[in-house]
């Protein structure tokens, strides 16, 4: 098969789960972080946030405003943090 026939196939059978008419056979979802939450547990400012984790007080601000989500390593670290905020502290000091 071609490149051009897989994705025609691959476009057919999302356009087909889309209508309902056949079931995804893989569902990946991802969930967002609460950041403000996060840090409201910490009990820490968006600039000791900012610091810790490496990045912008404008970044922390539109990630708790959800104008754009944490990915990548960022994601992952803020969903470790949720689930052991002693990781905010080891981060904080280095």
């Amino acid at each position: 098969m071609s490149v051009f026939n897989d994705l025609k196939a691959s476009l057919e059978e999302a356009l087909a789960v889309e209508k309902g008419l056949k079931k995804a056979h893989r569902v990946t979802s991802y969930e967002v972080a609460d950041v403000k939450a996060i840090r409201a547990q910490l009990n820490v400012s968006q600039v000791e946030f900012a610091a810790a984790l490496g990045t912008s007080v404008d970044t922390i601000k539109s990630w708790e405003k959800r104008r754009r989500n944490p990915t990548g390593l960022a994601a992952k670290v803020l969903a470790t943090i949720k689930d052991n905020p002693a990781v905010y502290l080891e981060l904080a000091n280095h």
